[in-house]
């Protein structure tokens, strides 16, 4: 069982009405390329909020076209992020995406006391990925914005995610906690960590979910590997969502996929008041359009 396939998010965004995305610092070719394929399929309505002479050239440069009324001209990168978080705040639009201005000062708009569109206490990353070497598509977590989460973060990040999940109808995703034994190791405190989790999953603590860890990276996707260490599990070689120790190994794991493991992406940042596209200069066209499809369908 699972989603096969990150066409999926694009077949499902088709089905519903056009979600209206409101985009900061928009003059960037290939977020620009992806946001007009995303409106020739009928999944959005963009508004475009940076410097207009700049994205009115690059638009001719890629031989794409935006109407007059869909581009707000604000040169200064910074308030035309606070402009673009103000439309999600108001309801103006359903989600929120980055474009050529640094993480930083996108995030400070976002996160903004006063005029931002914060929910909870943390936001979280969350990347889907399709695999010619896996069965179905997985998630994995956090690649992108906690470094060293705690206990109490991760509980976070998995709440987060799992809402993600269950708004794409995968009511009990597999759930891996992985490191780099399968056992726990009072030296290896993220071991711990697994084994929390993993019991709090038993006892009903945490829902919506079948979790199991501490696994290897191995065990979780292999069955076969699982067989030979003696793992006896619902989750090992079928995880729908990986819950990583922290940044580095997550971010090692989402980048190696894609450019060594011939993988392709789908990438929000959650826990917001709505799912925020944060996509890399160095992400593929496709993989900003998966986003922006991703984001549609659970806004």
């Amino acid at each position: 069982m699972g989603i096969k396939s990150l066409n999926f998010f694009i077949e499902k965004a088709k089905e519903i009405k056009p979600k209206k995305c409101a985009v900061a610092a928009a003059a960037d070719d290939t977020v620009l390329k992806a946001l007009y394929e995303a409106t020739k399929l009928n999944i959005i309505e963009p508004i475009l909020i940076g410097n207009k002479e700049k994205i009115l050239k690059l638009c001719e440069k890629e031989n794409i076209t935006f109407s007059e009324s869909q581009i707000i001209n604000e040169p200064d990168d910074i308030i035309a992020a606070q402009k673009a978080v103000s439309f999600v705040r108001e309801g103006e639009a359903n989600f929120l995406m980055k474009g050529l201005i640094h993480t930083s000062h996108f995030l400070k708009a976002v996160l903004d006391k006063d005029k931002g569109i914060r929910k909870g206490d943390l936001l979280s990353h969350i990347v889907f990925i399709e695999s010619p070497y896996y069965h179905k598509i997985f998630a994995l977590a956090d690649a992108g914005v906690n470094i060293k989460p705690t206990f109490e973060e991760k509980l976070a990040i998995l709440n987060n995610s799992l809402t993600v999940f269950h708004k794409l109808g995968i009511e009990n995703p597999k759930v891996a906690v992985v490191g780099a034994v399968e056992t726990v190791n009072q030296k290896m405190e993220d071991t711990i960590h697994a084994a929390i989790l993993t019991q709090m999953n038993r006892r009903k603590q945490i829902k919506g979910c079948i979790i199991d860890g501490p696994l290897a990276m191995d065990n979780a996707i292999s069955k076969e590997a699982a067989h030979h260490k003696g793992i006896i599990s619902d989750v090992a070689g079928d995880a729908d969502f990986i819950l990583c120790p922290d940044i580095q190994s997550a971010n090692i794991m989402y980048k190696t996929l894609i450019f060594l493991g011939n993988a392709t992406s789908a990438a929000l940042v959650i826990g917001a008041k709505s799912p925020i596209v944060l996509t890399s200069r160095a992400d593929t066209e496709k993989s900003k359009l998966m986003s922006i499809a991703l984001a549609a369908l659970i806004s």
